[in-house]
């Protein structure tokens, strides 16, 4: 319990590491949609909430996604939470459909497989 005339240290911004291609697909985005998802981006690095995501539980627990749209297609960011002080990037893409395409899916999750891997192998080697 803190104090109120104590004041709170802010968390640590937290890394992102993308995975896979996602840092160039979003690269490739339309300006407007790559700074408003960049800018959702940072509201994670910070610990805010970001404007507009949803749980991503078909990919798996503690992954959502970032929305975005313009007139041409849908645009979305896939990524596992914070953890250990880093955001993880799953997967970037753009649809023209509702639905999203399960290879987009099964991209994110093969990258959160890797991902998970590659934390408890870290923790056997203590590097976390």
């Amino acid at each position: 319990m803190f104090a109120d005339n104590i004041p709170r240290r802010a968390p640590k911004d937290a890394i992102i590491a993308w995975e896979g291609d996602s840092k160039e697909v979003i690269s490739s985005f339309p300006d407007a949609v790559r700074s408003n998802l960049g800018f959702d981006l940072r509201l994670l690095q910070e610990g805010q909430q970001p404007t507009d995501y949803r749980p991503m539980s078909s990919v798996g627990p503690g992954v959502f996604e970032l929305r975005d749209q313009d007139e041409r297609a849908w645009y979305r960011v896939i990524y596992l939470s914070r953890v250990h002080g880093v955001i993880h990037v799953l997967h970037c893409f753009e649809k023209r459909s509702r639905e999203t395409p399960m290879r987009e899916i099964n991209t994110a999750r093969q990258r959160l497989k890797a991902v998970r891997t590659r934390m408890i192998e870290g923790k056997k080697h203590g590097s976390q």
